[in-house]
């Protein structure tokens, strides 16, 4: 079994404690599924996955629907109570199988080299320690392993960024679940020792409005395979 006791690890059972935020996001994401176009980017985010992953910061399981048949197992890790009991839902309609577990990002209740690829979506804006975070991400990747992410974070111009970071020292995180705006999930990857695939700049909404929130990377990492020496 590749799970492990959170507990064991010093993580509590419930890392994430949100409970209202995780009442409106739950509402919010199931509508922005057709409304804001979020369906076709898990479809890109997830295309061609196979074997086992494991899916960090899962909130309500949107994801599980899009899993294509090729993957084995996913085991989905979600903080906070709310929406992983609208993950564990989601996982009893998924086409594949999926085990919904308490945990931290940064403490992941998994063994080490236990899976194909690993997924984040919408998660590095609001873990408390990305680059510890990450290090648990390549921990648990077989060498050679894949990352899909689909992540917001700072763009735009010059007003735009003064606006996430001053949003980010004020309101944003208390309002939002933790979530930060002005982040760089491209450059965290690389810092963490992932070797960057093809990605590409999305706006979400595409056609609406430029929101602090809608600067959005949808690509691939791999954690580099060992060298010998």
């Amino acid at each position: 079994m590749a799970l492990r006791s959170a507990r064991a690890r010093g993580v509590p059972r419930d890392a994430v404690h949100h409970p209202m935020f995780a009442r409106c996001y739950a509402r919010f994401s199931v509508s922005a599924e057709t409304r804001m176009g979020m369906g076709s980017v898990r479809e890109r985010l997830l295309a061609g996955l196979s074997g086992r992953v494991i899916e960090v910061g899962a909130g309500n399981g949107l994801n599980f629907a899009h899993y294509p048949g090729t993957v084995s197992e996913v085991v989905a890790i979600e903080p906070e109570r709310v929406l992983r009991q609208l993950a564990v839902e989601a996982a009893l309609r998924a086409q594949v199988p999926v085990d919904v577990a308490p945990g931290a990002a940064e403490a992941l209740p998994v063994k080490s080299e236990a899976f194909d690829a690993a997924v984040v979506s919408l998660v590095l804006c609001s873990v408390r320690d990305v680059p510890r975070a990450l290090g648990e991400l390549r921990r648990v990747l077989r060498p050679g392993g894949q990352v899909r992410f689909f992540e917001h974070g700072r763009g735009g111009g010059r007003v735009m960024t003064f606006t996430q970071r001053a949003l980010d020292r004020t309101l944003w995180p208390a309002l939002s679940g933790g979530c930060h705006l002005s982040r760089e999930p491209v450059a965290s990857l690389r810092d963490a020792g992932f070797a960057l695939g093809p990605y590409r700049r999305v706006m979400m909404p595409e056609n609406g409005p430029a929101l602090p929130s809608s600067y959005c990377v949808l690509g691939t990492a791999w954690r580099p395979p060992e060298t010998e020496g």
